[in-house]
């Protein structure tokens, strides 16, 4: 058997599905980002938080931008597909992380 035909597909299939889950994190951290620096800078007041939400743009589009990459090496030889895993659970788990700590930092907003 030659070594490009023993790819079956499973690894493929498995960091295709991980790397969109965290795309899927990853781009509800930057809509959280959004409707909260959008919502501060329309509120009296809202400065210190719009200004703590521009802080954190950058690391919710390195994520977004670690995801991305990692779908596209997702669909390649096995080599790329476990470094897309490593990618993949990497920035999925820094846009969960940063999500959870803006919710922790700003309140859930049911206070209002």
């Amino acid at each position: 058997m030659r070594p490009d035909t023993a790819h079956t597909g499973g690894m493929e299939f498995i960091a295709v599905i991980i790397a969109l889950a965290s795309l899927v994190a990853a781009v509800g951290y930057d809509g959280y980002l959004f409707v909260l620096g959008s919502a501060a800078s329309r509120r009296a007041g809202g400065g210190p938080i719009a200004q703590w939400v521009r802080s954190r743009w950058p690391q919710a589009g390195i994520t977004t931008v670690a995801s991305l990459l990692a779908l596209l090496m997702a669909t390649g030889n096995p080599f790329f597909e476990i470094i897309a895993i490593i990618v993949a659970v990497g920035a999925g788990g820094t846009a969960l992380r940063g999500l959870q700590d803006a919710r922790k930092q700003l309140g859930s907003g049911s206070d209002q």
